[in-house]
C-alpha cells in the first residue's frame, strides 16, 4: 500500500487509461556489458572502443530511449530461482533458491517436492486472468514440470510453446548435456519442445520443428532454429488477439532460450555481426565463443524488434507495457557473456551475478518519463505485485494459504517437518517507476549468503566466478588460461550425473582454483555507493533471514519422469498425476514399441540400486580429465571464417 503516499499526481495514468497490454520479455544469461546502451558511455582506449563496435542492439536501445532503463534491477543469482521468483511473486529464497532436476520427486512431500515452484502456488497469468486478461507464454519454462499444476497450464496461461527444462538444443531440441549440465535419469536421451492450447497438451510433434535439418542453410531465419520457432509463435498470438474486446488485453509472457548456451546461431547471423562492427570501426572479433554470444544477442534485438512492429501495426502498442528483464547476469565462464564493468557473473552475489539488464517500454509509459532512468531497487519478484496492480486484482495467494492450513492441520505431513508456503512478498513498482521515488527501502534477501541494504550489499561463504571483466570479455588471454588450467572452468554447483556433483578439477582445492573462488567467509561489505563500516549490522540482518529460507528437499530424479517421456515421443512433460494431462498421442509402429521398451529396459538398469551408484562413480572418476582437456573457446585469427565456430558450445547449465 506504500503508493498510496505517493502524490495523487502519480495515479493519473491508471485512471486515464484502460488496462494495459503486458509484453513481458524474460532474456537468458544476458551480460550487463552485452546491451548497447551500457556501452554508450565507453571511453577511449582501443578495448574500450572496439567493445562498444561489437555490441549491437538498435531494437532494445530504441525501446530504452523511448522508456525507463531499471538501473538496480535484481534477481536471484541463477536462472530456475528466478524464473520461479517471477512466477509467483515471491523472492527466489522463498520460493526455490536451486536449479533442480525436472525429473526430482520427493514422496513424502506432495506440495513442495518437486523442481521449481511448489505445487500450491497461485502462478502472475492466474492472477491476471482474474483481471481479464488473455495469457500466453513461449519459450523457456524452468519453474516446474512434475504435475500438470507445475506445468505453464497449471499456472494459468491459456497457451504454451516452448520448453520445461534449463535448456535444450536450439536445432535438435534435445536434452544433451552441452545443453543441460547434467547426465540425467533419462540418459539424455528425450526432446523437451512442448505446446498446449484449446484442443491440444503434450509434444510438438510437427516434423519441421524437431528437425535439425536447416543448420546448414545460408538463410537468416531458418525455419527449425528454435528461436525462429519461438518468434513465430509470438507473432501468431499478438496478431490474433482480439482488440475488439478491451475488457481483455494481452498478457504475452516471451522467454527466450537466448543466450543461454549452447550457443548456437544461423550462420548468417555471425556474418551481419562482422559486417556491423566493421561499420562501427571495430576488427574482427578474436573470440569464438564472443563471437557466437554476440551474434546471438543481434538476433534476439531483431526479434523483439518484430514483436514490437506487429505491436505497432495491430494497433496496440500504443497502450502496451513492455518489461524487460534477464533471469541474472551473464555467465563469465566459458559462455560468451560480459558483464562489464561488474563484478562477477551468474552463480555468485556480486554485482554482475544478480544486477541485471532491465527496462519499461511502450505506450503505457507516460510521456513525461519516456527517456528517464529509475535508480530505485526492484526484486524479479516486484513484477507480480506491480501487474496484478495494474490488473485491479489483489495479490494475496489464496490457493497457498489454503495449503498452508492444510500442511498444519495434516499429522502425516506435520510429522514430517514439511515448510509452510511463504506469502507473496512482491511489491508494486508501477507507481514508483513513473514517480521516480523508491519502493523498496529495507534490506533485501537475494540468497543465504547474501543481503542488499542499500547502498550497502554483504556477500558471504564461497563466490565463483569472482572477477571483473575487461571491456573485451573473453579474449585470446581466456583462451589461454583454459589450456593452462587457470579456468575459468563453469561452477560445478549443477554440473550432475543423476543428481549427484560432477567434479570439474581434481581436487576441492582446484575446484576452487580453477572456478575463480573467492571465500568472503563470514562477509564481505560491499559497498555500491559510499564506504560504511556496516558489517556486523548487516551479518545480524542476513542471519535473520535464512530462518525463512524456503529449500525442502526436492527429492532424487526419478526414472519414472523417463517412462512417461518415452510414452510422450520421448518427450519431456508432467509424470505425477498426469494421465488426463496429454491429449492421445498417435499409434506408434511395432519398430517404435520394441524400441521404447528396450529403452526403457536400459533407463530402469541404469537406475538401479546396483548399477546407478557405479555409473555415478565412473563418470565422478572421468569428469576432471574430460573438463581439463575440453576445447572451450579458441583464439581467432583476423581471416577465420565465422562458419568455424557454429558448432561451439560449452556444458553447463
Amino acid at each position: 500500500m506504500a503508493f498510496l503516499t505517493l502524490p495523487l499526481l502519480a495515479l493519473t495514468p491508471l485512471v486515464a487509461q484502460a488496462k494495459p497490454h503486458v509484453l513481458f520479455i524474460l532474456a537468458d544469461d544476458y551480460g550487463w556489458g552485452n546491451m548497447g546502451v551500457h556501452r554508450r558511455s565507453a571511453g577511449s582506449t582501443p578495448e574500450e572502443k572496439q567493445g562498444k563496435a561489437e555490441v549491437h542492439t538498435p531494437n532494445i536501445d530504441a525501446l530504452i530511449d523511448e522508456g525507463i532503463l531499471l538501473e538496480r534491477h535484481y534477481t536471484y543469482k541463477i536462472c530456475s530461482p528466478t524464473r520461479s521468483s517471477i512466477q509467483s511473486g515471491r523472492l527466489a529464497v522463498h520460493v526455490n533458491p536451486v536449479n533442480s532436476a525436472v525429473t526430482s520427486r520427493n514422496y513424502n512431500d506432495p506440495v513442495s517436492g518437486y523442481a521449481g515452484i511448489p505445487r500450491n502456488m497461485t502462478g502472475i497469468a492466474e492472477k491476471l486472468r482474474d483481471g481479464g486478461y488473455r495469457t500466453h507464454i513461449v519459450g523457456k519454462w524452468d519453474a516446474g514440470m512434475a504435475t500438470p499444476e507445475h506445468s505453464p497450464k497449471g499456472r494459468g496461461y491459456e497457451t504454451w510453446y516452448g520448453y520445461y527444462q534449463h535448456a535444450n538444443d536450439y536445432w535438435h531440441k534435445s536434452t544433451v548435456f552441452m545443453a543441460t549440465g547434467e547426465i540425467d535419469a533419462c540418459l539424455n536421451r528425450m526432446k523437451d519442445l512442448s505446446m498446449h492450447n484449446e484442443t491440444y497438451s503434450g509434444p510438438v510433434r510437427d516434423a519441421i520443428s524437431l528437425s535439425a535439418a536447416c543448420q546448414e542453410d545460408e538463410e537468416s531465419d531458418p525455419g527449425c532454429y528454435e528461436e525462429h520457432l519461438f518468434k513465430e509463435q509470438v507473432l501468431k498470438i499478438i496478431r490474433n488477439h482480439d482488440t475488439a474486446k478491451p475488457e481483455n488485453p494481452l498478457f504475452l509472457f516471451y522467454s527466450f532460450h537466448l543466450l543461454h548456451t549452447p550457443l548456437q546461431v544461423p550462420k548468417a547471423w555471425l556474418e551481419k555481426l562482422h559486417k556491423l562492427v566493421a561499420e562501427a570501426g571495430g576488427k574482427r572479433i578474436d573470440s569464438g565463443l564472443r563471437l557466437l554470444y554476440a551474434a546471438m544477442t543481434l538476433y534476439m534485438d531483431a526479434a523483439i524488434g518484430e514483436a514490437v512492429n506487429a505491436l505497432k501495426e495491430k494497433k496496440m502498442y500504443d497502450n502496451t507495457l513492455i518489461i524487460f528483464t534477464s533471469d541474472n547476469g551473464g555467465p563469465i565462464y566459458p559462455a560468451g557473456a560480459s558483464n562489464y564493468p561488474l563484478r562477477g557473473g551468474k552463480y555468485n552475489d556480486w554485482e554482475g551475478g544478480v544486477r541485471t539488464n532491465a527496462w519499461v517500454s511502450g505506450g503505457f509509459v507516460p510521456a513525461q518519463r519516456r527517456g528517464a532512468k529509475f535508480d530505485g531497487i526492484i526484486n524479479a519478484a516486484d513484477w507480480y505485485g506491480t501487474l496484478t496492480e495494474l490488473a485491479g486484482v489483489e495479490m494475496v495467494d489464496h490457493k497457498s494459504e489454503k495449503a498452508n492450513a492444510f500442511l498444519k492441520a495434516n499429522a502425516f505431513l506435520k510429522e514430517k517437518g514439511l515448510p509452510l508456503l511463504h506469502p507473496v512478498d512482491s511489491i508494486p513498482q508501477w507507481q514508483a517507476i513513473i514517480s521516480n521515488a523508491p519502493a523498496r527501502t529495507g534490506p533485501m534477501h537475494l540468497s543465504s549468503q547474501a543481503v542488499l541494504q542499500w547502498p550497502y550489499k554483504l556477500v558471504t561463504g564461497k563466490q565463483a566466478m569472482s572477477a571483473w571483466q575487461g571491456p573485451l570479455y573473453p579474449n585470446c588471454s581466456t583462451v589461454h588460461s583454459l589450456e593452462d588450467r587457470n579456468g575459468p572452468l563453469p561452477p560445478q554447483q549443477d554440473m550432475k550425473v543423476f543428481g549427484e556433483p560432477l567434479p570439474v578439477a581434481e581436487t576441492p582445492a582446484e575446484v576452487d582454483r580453477q572456478t575463480w573462488v573467492i571465500d568472503c567467509g563470514a562477509g564481505c561489505l560491499v559497498n555500491v555507493e559510499d564506504y560504511a563500516k556496516l558489517l556486523k549490522s548487516l551479518q545480524e540482518t542476513l542471519e535473520s533471514m535464512n530462518k525463512e529460507l524456503f529449500n525442502p528437499d526436492r527429492g532424487l530424479d526419478r526414472v519414472e519422469a523417463c517412462e512417461v517421456a518415452i510414452e510422450q515421443s520421448r518427450t519431456f512433460g508432467p509424470f505425477v498425476d498426469s494421465k488426463e494431462f496429454y491429449s492421445p498421442a498417435p499409434p506408434k509402429t511395432l519398430l517404435e514399441q520394441v524400441e521404447d521398451a528396450a529403452l526403457t529396459a536400459v533407463l530402469r538398469k541404469a537406475n538401479s540400486q546396483t548399477a546407478k551408484p557405479l555409473l555415478i562413480a565412473a563418470v565422478q572418476t572421468i569428469s576432471p580429465k574430460v573438463f581439463a582437456n575440453s576445447a572451450w573457446d579458441k583464439c581467432l585469427a583476423p581471416e577465420s571464417e565465422p562458419q568455424s565456430f557454429l558448432d561451439a558450445g560449452i556444458v553447463t547449465v
